[in-house]
């Protein structure tokens, strides 16, 4: 039987405290590649030190493509699966195996794996989505200036794999590139639906808001926008810039809107209830959190946002329950959003409150 090569592959800029634990993990691989693009830390030398093949050079002007594509080349043509991963995530051992269970011969073929973008203190998945840049070697390439993505011309397979990637983000690098390069893929490809949709958030992300429903609404009016997670997170993404500029009406319109997208997503209705609940709304309030619970499963997709599925929306119920004259449920929300997150100070306030009108009203 053929041995596997499986190759992992990234790019690096001054990573010198990621450098250790990230070839740990990676250590399963039969070859570990970093292209370099301007280090003034420890980073290669580090790298080096634990026979990593790195190779360095500068990218002007600077993308995320041109530098993940010259990553790429310096893969071996011999190589069966590359696994693009940066030096901020780890895999969970045991990958390799999962991996060689799962092989599939052949080119154009994608591996999807469980990506951890957002762990809590302890460890647990706060964010978490089904990605895909595990794959074979030919033909393959990377597009776009920023948030790139892999390409081919080619008709694709993708494997599913119970591999586990987590993410531990540097929170104090800068992240300062993104807008203009955003603006660029833009310039670039004007009528890239997911490029519009990147840009609009950014947009909204900076409070100008104006340019972020504008690029949000040509987002929705591509004919390739079809995918209708994305769609919502855009109509949503616009409900937020109007309640900014203080045109609630309009938010509640988008927020409707984009229940009527995506039904199934929790993140529409959890913050249509808020805005609800911010103008007085109880029972409007009420009803969106109910509608909310009974969808239990969280999308596969980047989509999906911590809020929906933590304490917030258990708040938001037992505000909305007090407000409304439902005491004994107000309680039972709140009690939930305490054993999630016991720590936060107005909730056990909030509980002596919620438990003197439940009793006083059965009196």
């Amino acid at each position: 039987m053929k041995k596997i090569k499986i190759v992992v592959y990234a790019i690096s800029k001054n990573e010198e405290k990621f450098v250790n634990r990230w070839v740990d993990s990676m250590q399963e691989a039969d070859e570990i590649y970093v292209l370099d693009t301007g280090s003034t830390d420890k980073t290669v030398q580090l790298l080096r030190e634990r026979n990593v093949l790195v190779k360095q050079k500068k990218i002007v002007p600077w993308r995320f493509d041109v530098a993940r594509n010259e990553a790429l080349k310096m893969i071996a043509k011999d190589a069966d699966i590359c696994a693009c991963v940066d030096l901020d995530e780890v895999f969970l051992k045991g990958w390799r195996a999962k991996l060689e269970q799962k092989y599939c011969e052949g080119k154009n073929i994608r591996y999807r794996y469980n990506y951890n973008w957002k762990l809590d203190e302890f460890g647990n998945p706060l964010v978490s989505f089904r990605n895909d840049k595990i794959h074979s070697l030919e033909s393959y390439s990377f597009k776009y200036p920023v948030h790139e993505v892999l390409v081919t011309d080619e008709e694709e397979k993708y494997i599913e794999t119970d591999v586990v990637l987590n993410h531990y983000p540097d929170e104090k690098k800068s992240r300062a590139s993104y807008l203009p390069l955003l603006e660029l893929s833009v310039k670039e490809n004007p009528f890239d639906d997911r490029n519009l949709h990147y840009l609009g958030r950014e947009y909204m992300f900076r409070k100008r808001y104006d340019e972020s429903i504008l690029l949000l609404h040509k987002h929705l009016s591509c004919p390739k926008a079809t995918w209708k997670d994305e769609r919502c997170a855009s109509m949503r993404f616009m409900a937020r810039c109007y309640i900014n500029k203080g045109f609630y009406e309009e938010a509640i319109f988008w927020y409707q809107q984009a229940i009527s997208e995506a039904p199934y997503l929790r993140e529409s209705y959890v913050e249509l209830a808020s805005l609800y609940e911010n103008l007085d709304y109880y029972d409007k309030a009420y009803d969106c959190i109910i509608k909310a619970l009974q969808i239990k499963e969280k999308s596969n997709s980047y989509i999906n946002e911590e809020f929906a599925f933590n304490d917030v929306i258990y708040d938001l119920g037992s505000i909305a329950c007090f407000y409304t004259k439902r005491y004994r449920k107000a309680l039972k929300y709140l009690e939930e959003a305490i054993r999630i997150n016991p720590s936060e100070k107005r909730y056990r306030d909030n509980w002596l409150i919620m438990k003197k009108a439940a009793e006083a009203w059965h009196e």
